[in-house]
């Protein structure tokens, strides 16, 4: 790997100044023993046995081979080791290195180890210690090896320390690793600078770039290791200015490299171009996409996505389309992330179209979809109307062996309740739980919906006795439901029937259980009913809303028995509801229409107050019955004040108007009705 020349360790040094971060992290008590040989970084290839006594007892190594079998097939050789070996010191140094060298699972070597300091005060020479770390460090075991340092308090070899950051950079324990480094440090030693990029790699694929800057603080402040940085050092710093918002500096750590001939791998070209791209600053996008060129460095599929992907998230959409569509021409061949970016890009700016092609192309190319992007573009076509092609979709992807997933066929089964095609929901629904993906609560409850529309309530009883079955519905929100799709589709004595089951089935009912039958009685002409539906409702003390009222005041009104529904409009705003403006227009027309002008009058003024906008028709109702009933200063207030909230009137209007006024011979309204007349 080639060295970094000086001009790049000088900007280096300058351009990193600012990222430098202090850190109070606690350093684990670790020492390390550098050899003569290794202070440069170069780990030691000594023979370990060499340390060790010669001629090893022979009983040992036929002790250590039988424990060694016993602990691999015995599950609890724990608890009878000591007895099996009554006589037996195994607290004997040289027995431990023979047992760890026939014992080939480091985790049970590692499991004697803490058994042995259980059972007496075993302190391993070093040789043991660094063999059983390093079998740990073969096998992975990072957390392991972590915790026997901790405990044995033994000093690694530098080369085994160094192989350790490598393997706590892999588990994505940077941390821990970056403590390694400064301890490392504090006595003086040089780990290779291998180990210092595989810590830098490390870091950043655990999205620590503050650790990356303080691992190269360190680096700075050594000489030693300066000189030895390389390629990746530079190109893993480049990466980490970008992830820092700091793509300039990045830039220009790059183009020093590349002056002193020195060519990153592509990686490095693609995470500027691609923060450029987020940035909108694609000038240089551009030019660090020639430098790539001109460097021999042929664009991959990566630095392609880095561009497209950019130019999506800053809506350049057909400059993406554009640099796509170049990309196949060139022979390159799309990617699965590629096709999804493309794919949903496309839906979003509501290019259906150009998206199922590209879907359809992905599969032609054998690039299976995941299931995301499967399921939203099935979604976006369902929402569209466009029931063939969704269809179409789902079709293919079963043909090329694509088992469609809940989400798929749950979509599909609301959209064709949604078009009354319940033959073809009966089918996926059968399917889906052939597949063993059983509906949910949502999917019976849309079925359950559909059936009743079609009329089938003895089908959507059965269905929802089902649905109890496997444990859902046992609400009073599924009871509301069920309640509501028989009632709209004429079911009243089913909806009934729930209603009454509910106390029975211990199921509470709300105002919503109430409302959906006061609205279907009153719809029916029930008013009895209806009434005594409301006086239970109140009578158990549940808090009634509008909607628990207002279709009786309707009935009341439109029988002519003002009496009644005026005691239930006041009752109804007596216990703090709010009519809707629609329910305000409703009562004002039967007040006006049965003869009650001046309660029409009253309530037209509230609903004013209350920010609410009567109808056109309102309005005209209640000025018609004013100027019959000769109610004249009436009639030029509620003009005046319609006029406040931008009502034009018609010619009709100011002909009915001034010809009452001509027939009283009244002047004194001039002023008012000359300031109506300017308004308008």
């Amino acid at each position: 790997m080639a060295r970094a020349p000086s001009s790049v360790v000088i900007f280096l040094r300058q351009s990193t100044n600012s990222t430098r971060q202090n850190s109070g992290t606690q350093i684990r008590k670790i020492t390390v023993e550098p050899k003569n040989n290794e202070v440069n970084g170069e780990g030691s290839d000594r023979n370990q046995n060499d340390e060790l006594p010669q001629g090893v007892n022979q009983h040992f190594t036929d002790i250590a081979k039988e424990v060694a079998k016993i602990m691999r097939t015995k599950s609890k050789w724990e608890q009878t080791l000591l007895s099996d070996f009554s006589s037996f010191n195994f607290t004997n140094p040289q027995f431990f290195y023979e047992l760890l060298k026939h014992q080939n699972n480091a985790f049970l070597s590692v499991k004697f180890f803490h058994w042995l300091r259980l059972h007496s005060d075993f302190v391993p020479d070093q040789v043991s210690c660094n063999l059983l770390f390093d079998s740990l460090l073969d096998a992975k075991h990072t957390n392991a090896a972590k915790n026997f340092l901790e405990v044995s308090g033994f000093s690694p070899e530098q080369g085994s320390l160094e192989r350790y950051i490598g393997c706590l950079c892999e588990g994505g324990m940077v941390q821990d690793a970056v403590d390694v480094f400064l301890k490392f440090k504090d006595l003086g030693v040089f780990p290779s600078i291998a180990t210092w990029n595989s810590a830098l790699l490390g870091c950043l694929n655990a999205g620590r770039t503050d650790l990356v800057w303080k691992l190269y603080h360190h680096m700075m402040e050594s000489g030693r290791v300066m000189a030895d940085i390389d390629v990746k050092t530079v190109e893993y710093l480049i990466r980490a200015f970008c992830i820092d918002g700091q793509a300039w500096k990045g830039y220009e750590l790059l183009r020093q490299m590349l002056e002193n001939g020195l060519v990153p791998r592509n990686i490095a070209f693609n995470v500027l171009i691609s923060e450029f791209c987020k940035q909108r600053n694609f000038a240089k996008m551009s030019e660090v996409l020639h430098m790539m060129i001109a460097n021999n460095c042929a664009p991959d599929i990566d630095t392609y996505q880095g561009v497209i992907s950019g130019l999506w998230k800053t809506k350049r959409f057909h400059e993406a389309l554009r640099v796509f569509n170049d990309l196949k021409d060139r022979g390159y061949a799309p990617d699965r992330v590629m096709y999804k970016t493309m794919i949903h890009g496309l839906r979003e700016i509501g290019l259906l179209d150009d998206a199922r092609k590209l879907w359809f192309e992905m599969i032609s190319k054998n690039i299976l979809p995941d299931e995301y992007t499967n399921n939203t573009l099935i979604s976006d076509l369902w929402k569209n109307k466009r029931f063939n092609e969704a269809l179409r979709v789902v079709n293919d992807l079963k043909d090329r062996g694509y088992a469609p997933d809940r989400v798929i066929y749950t979509t599909m089964i609301h959209a064709l309740c949604e078009r009354g095609l319940l033959g073809d929901v009966r089918k996926l629904w059968f399917e889906m739980i052939s597949k063993d993906i059983l509906p949910d609560e949502d999917d019976y409850n849309v079925l359950i919906h559909g059936i009743c529309k079609s009329g089938n309530f003895e089908e959507a009883r059965k269905l929802y006795k089902e649905m109890h079955d496997r444990g859902y519905g046992k609400t009073t929100g599924s009871y509301n439901m069920m309640i509501s799709n028989f009632s709209l589709n004429g079911g009243e004595n089913e909806a009934l029937a729930l209603f009454k089951e509910m106390p029975q089935k211990g199921i509470a009912r709300n105002v919503i259980s109430y409302d959906i039958l006061i609205r279907q009685f009153c719809k029916k002409r029930k008013v009895i009913a209806a009434k005594e539906l409301l006086k239970e409702l109140l009578a158990h003390g549940i808090k009634p809303s509008t909607l628990s009222y207002t279709p009786l005041i309707e009935n009341l009104c439109e029988t002519g028995d003002m009496k009644e529904a005026k005691e239930l409009w006041n009752d109804m705003k007596n216990r703090g509801l709010k009519p809707m403006a629609s329910d305000y227009n409703l009562f004002i027309t039967a007040l006006c229409e049965q003869g009650c002008i001046i309660d029409g009058m009253e309530c037209l003024i509230t609903m004013l107050k209350n920010s609410l906008r009567p109808r056109n028709r309102t309005f005209k109702t209640l000025f018609r019955c004013l100027l019959q009933d000769e109610r004249l200063d009436d009639s030029l207030f509620l003009l005046d004040r319609m006029s406040e909230i931008g009502y034009s009137f018609g010619i009709g209007t100011w002909y009915a108007l001034v010809s009452k006024l001509r027939q009283k011979n009244i002047l004194s309204s001039e002023t008012c009705l000359d300031r109506i007349l300017e308004s308008n």
